[in-house]
C-alpha cells in the first residue's frame, strides 16, 4: 500500500541562544553562523525532495531553517507557511534566565526564582509563571495537526493523491508533541513515547495511510494508519565543521562575504558540535 502522506518535522539550527544554558522558548533569537550552516546544509539535502508544503514556527531559529529548506525546493516552490502553533513550548518568567539541572527538594518553585534560579521542571503539569506546561503545550501541538496536517491527509484522500509530502520546521519540545499527537490518530493504537532527543536540524517523518474507506462513514471519521518511520536523522550535518574563536555564538549575517575574515583571522575547523546543552536539555530528554 502506498503512503498516503509523509510529515517531515525538522528541528531548526542551531541559535545564539542554543549555546547558552539559558531558558529559551519563545525568547527570540536568530540562528548561530554554525546553525545557518546547518540550515544550508538541511536545504541540500532535501533539494531533491518535492514537498507540497512548509510549515515553520514564527520563531527565528525556525523561520530562517525553513526558509533555507524553502530556497533549495525544486520549482514551483511549495507554499512557505508560518504558525505560531509551531513555537517552543513557553517558559514565562524563567525566559533568558539561566537553567539549572540541581534543585532543592525542600523548597518550591517560588523560592528557587526569589533566589534567581530556574530549575528543570520534572513534571509535565508544572510550569514558570505566566508560561506553559508540557500538558498545555500538548494541547497546542494537538490543535496544530489537526489544523495544518490533517486537512491534507483527508484532501489527499478525497482526490485518490498517494505521496504528499509535508514539512514542518519546529522545536524540540514542540516536535515531541506535534508527533505524539499525530500517531494518536491511528486506529491501530500503538505506544506512544518520548521523541525528544533532536539534534539541530535533524528530521523525523510520520507517515499517514488512509484505511480501507468502510462504507456510510464521512471520509473525515475513516480509520487511519500512522507510524514513525524515521528519528532524529542528521546525516546531513555528520561533516559539517564548527570554526573557531567563538563563531558558534555569533548570529549568522546574510551580508558577510567571507565569515572568516569578519571574526579575524578566522581558524582551523574543529569537530563539529551538534548536541548542545541548550533549550534546558531538551536534546537529552530530562522530563520537563
Amino acid at each position: 500500500m502506498s503512503t498516503t502522506l509523509s510529515v517531515t518535522f525538522i528541528r531548526h539550527g542551531e541559535s545564539t541562544d542554543n549555546v547558552r544554558s539559558i531558558w529559551a522558548g519563545w525568547k527570540d533569537a536568530d540562528l548561530s553562523v554554525h546553525g545557518h550552516g546547518q540550515a544550508v546544509a538541511l536545504g541540500d539535502f532535501f533539494s531533491t525532495t518535492r514537498f507540497d508544503v512548509i510549515y515553520a514556527s514564527t520563531l527565528k531559529r525556525a523561520y530562517q531553517t525553513a526558509m533555507e529548506l524553502h530556497k533549495k525546493q525544486p520549482a514551483p516552490q511549495p507554499p512557505f507557511i508560518t504558525s505560531e502553533d509551531l513555537r517552543e513550548q513557553y517558559f514565562g518568567e524563567a525566559e533568558g534566565h539561566p537553567w539549572t539541572m540541581g534543585a532543592d527538594p525542600g523548597k518550591s518553585l517560588a523560592q528557587h526564582m526569589a533566589e534567581g534560579i530556574y530549575p528543570v521542571l520534572t513534571e509535565r503539569h508544572e510550569k514558570f509563571p505566566a508560561g506553559e506546561s508540557l500538558n498545555e503545550l500538548e494541547k497546542r501541538a494537538e490543535k496544530a495537526i489537526q489544523e495544518l496536517v490533517m486537512p491534507h491527509v483527508w484532501k489527499a484522500a478525497k482526490d485518490g493523491r498517494k505521496g504528499v509530502e509535508v514539512a514542518v520546521v519546529s522545536h524540540g519540545l514542540c516536535i515531541s508533541e506535534l508527533i505524539s499527537a499525530l500517531l494518536k490518530k491511528s486506529a491501530k493504537g500503538g505506544p506512544i513515547v518520548d521523541y525528544r532527543g533532536l539534534q539541530n536540524t535533524a528530521w523525523s517523518r510520520v507517515i499517514v495511510d488512509v484505511l480501507e474507506s468502510k462504507e456510510g462513514k464521512a471520509l473525515e471519521s475513516q480509520p487511519l494508519e500512522v507510524r514513525v518511520t524515521h528519528m532524529n536523522m542528521h546525516e546531513h550535518i555528520d561533516k559539517l565543521k564548527r570554526q573557531k574563536g567563538g563563531i558558534g555564538s555569533s548570529a549568522y549575517d546574510p551580508k558577510q562575504k567571507d565569515i572568516r575574515s569578519f571574526f579575524g583571522g578566522g581558524g582551523e575547523p574543529v569537530a563539529a558540535q551538534e548536541h548542545c546543552e541548550s533549550n534546558a536539555r531538551d536534546e537529552v530528554g530530562v522530563d520537563m
